[in-house]
Formats: structure tokens, sequence, C-alpha cells
């Protein structure tokens, strides 16, 4: 079996696709998996990485302004897009495969279309709640369409019945119980923990709002454990002028969360951005969140993956225009004095997980392949 996956630009559209790559050479142990990306992206790194093969192709997205240099840039877009179609095939005619999988982004749209075009077999995969553009074009043709949340069903122009299959999640997220986190993490299983973070990045709105809250609970059994991210760099001394400084038991702040897993199952509430890999991370774990969707995203996705949550009763969802610190201290004030409440919103959240995702996936590839 040979199958090709097209992914790239960003982790919540490489990191499914990964793991439905890794799902399918489990099964197949002789399967040859072909990932297509773009060589200045995470995927040039990150697919290797997992062991897979990588080819790239010269393509860039279109920016959504009339800046100057966006008018540049997306000129050069086009000048590729005359050129990509031709480096796509030569690809799939040497590699040959039996289906190609797209998982969204500007990279699936000119390999799908054009793995189409040569009569491969097509399946793509929209991680979203209001599918990205590249995937409602390509559900014309697609011969699977695999979606996370069947509210994007409505969007999707497929002339076949998009199934549900959820968004993989990491196996660390589903083994790390709340138990063994908090004695990694040496915090008392009575103490109220709250994690916080706008992603690897950073989101200065979630920051600030971090900063201020911090000091208002100095005093009450709390535990904060925050990611400030790359471009959250004064979040340390901004603490610092309010006079406070990181403890390492009831304020942990660091720019990168690498043990996000346990930090998460410790976790009685999730304050986050609502991507779609996050979103499916505190469903799987079963967490109450407070959802802030980065307004300027794709088509303002994270709104709509947050609102989902929303209408389910397993989440609290906060536009960052109406984002204040008054509104999160009482959220978070609500914490102590209602745990059962948020209990109950993780539980909602967690019957909304799907937990075999990548099965799904791969058995609608294989089904593919193999027809």
């Amino acid at each position: 079996m040979k199958a090709l996956f097209a992914a790239g630009g960003t982790g919540g559209h490489v990191n499914p696709a990964l793991s439905a790559a890794e799902e399918l050479r489990r099964r197949f142990p002789d399967a040859e998996i072909l990932f297509v990306g773009t060589k200045d992206k995470m995927e040039a790194t990150l697919v290797p990485k997992a062991g897979f093969d990588f080819r790239s192709i010269d393509i860039t997205g279109f920016e959504r302004s009339f800046a100057p240099a966006d008018i540049v840039s997306n000129l050069g877009t086009l000048r590729r897009l005359l050129f990509v179609t031709g480096q796509c095939k030569k690809i799939i005619r040497e590699f040959q495969p039996d289906v190609a999988v797209g998982f969204g982004g500007y990279v699936s749209g000119p390999v799908i279309r054009t793995a189409h075009m040569m009569g491969i077999k097509t399946a793509i995969h929209e991680q979203n709640s209001f599918p990205g553009k590249t995937n409602i074009a390509l559900s014309k043709y697609a011969d699977a369409v695999m979606l996370t949340d069947l509210r994007a069903e409505k969007y999707m122009k497929s002339g076949v019945k998009p199934v549900q299959t959820g968004l993989p999640v990491r196996e660390e997220i589903l083994r790390c119980t709340r138990e063994e986190a908090r004695a990694a993490l040496h915090i008392p299983a009575e103490t109220p923990v709250v994690l916080s973070t706008g992603g690897s990045l950073g989101a200065e709105s979630v920051n600030r709002t971090m900063c201020e809250i911090f000091p208002r609970f100095a005093d009450r059994d709390i535990c904060f454990i925050h990611g400030y991210g790359r471009m959250g760099s004064f979040v340390p001394e901004l603490l610092k002028e309010k006079g406070l400084r990181p403890d390492g038991e009831k304020l942990r702040i660091s720019e990168y969360i690498y043990n996000m897993a346990e930090c998460m199952a410790a976790a009685d509430l999730v304050i986050s951005r609502a991507g779609a890999s996050s979103i499916a991370e505190i469903q799987a774990m079963g967490k109450a969140a407070v959802l802030i969707p980065y307004p300027y995203a794709a088509e303002n996705h994270q709104y709509y993956n947050a609102k989902a949550l929303e209408e389910n009763h397993a989440a609290f969802l906060i536009e960052q225009k109406d984002l204040t610190p008054e509104k999160l201290e009482a959220l978070i004030g609500r914490l102590l004095t209602e745990p059962e409440t948020f209990r109950k919103i993780g539980r909602n959240a967690r019957n909304m997980a799907v937990l075999d995702a990548k099965e799904k996936i791969c058995d609608q590839i294989v089904a593919l392949a193999t027809a």
C-alpha cells in the first residue's frame, strides 16, 4: 500500500496527519508513506523526525489584506501557482500512491486536486467546526470527507456523505491521570489548579489578563500554571513590577510548557485559545475550559470551535474583545466555590470527545486504498 499525505503550515494540520500515518504504519509495517509540504514550515522538521519520507513543493498562502507587502506576497503566490501543479504531478508519478489524503491548509489544495485529476483516490480531513476554504473547495471531488465536528458538513460541497472521525490527540494526553500528574508536579490533591496558555507563540491579551489575575488570588489556596510563549517575554518583568515572584508552587510560569500532558491532567480549569488540537485535548481529558478564540484565525474558525462546546455546556466562551480581568476573575472565583459545576462542564466536554479518531481516519484511508 502506498499513501500520500498533504499537510503543512501549522501543527493543527501536521500533527493529525502524523497520527493517522503512524496508525497506518502500525497496521501495515510495509506500507510506503510519503508526506508533501513546504520546505520552510514545521512539516519539514516534524515529518522526517517522525520517520516519514518528505517532499516539498513551492507554494504559499494568500494574505488577507491590501497592505503593500501583502500585495507583493500575493503576486508571488500567483506566480508559484503557475508551476506547482507540475511539481505535484512529478511527485505523484514517481510515488504512484494508492490514495492521497489532505489535512487542510494551502498545501493540500494543489496536491489533492492534482491527485484527483490523475485518477488517484482522494480523501480530506477537516479539523475545525467551520471548514477552511481549501477543504471546502476540495470536498467537491474528494472520495472521502472526514470531519472532526459534523457542524462543518453544511459548508461542504461534497458528493459523498461526510464521516465524523474526530481529531487525533497525542498518546501521552490519553495516558496521563490527574493523580499521577499531581504527584509528579508536587501539587496537593485538594488544591485547585488553573492552567493558562496562549500557545507556543503566546497571546498578549491572555498574558496581560493573567498578569492582572495572579495578584487577586495571591492569598488563596490555588495554583496557577501559565505558559506565556515566545512573544510574552514581558511577563516576568511585569509580574515583578506587581510585586509577584513565581515560587514554583502557587505560581508557575514559563515561556513554553514542555510537560503539557501532566499540567493539563492536573488542572481543574484550562484557559486557552480555541484551536482544534487544543480543544480535542481538553475534551479527551474531560477538562472545564475558558476558551478565548484568536479573532484573526482564518474564517474565524476558532470562534466556531469554541461555540460548539459552549452550546453543549462543555466550556465557557469569552471573545477576545470582551475579555477583562474582572470576567476571568469571576469565573476562577466560581471554581473555588462551585467545584462541582466545573466537574460537570468537564464531563460534558469528555462526552464530546472522539477517542479513536486516528483509527477512524485510518479506516477511511485503507478503504479507499484497497477499493
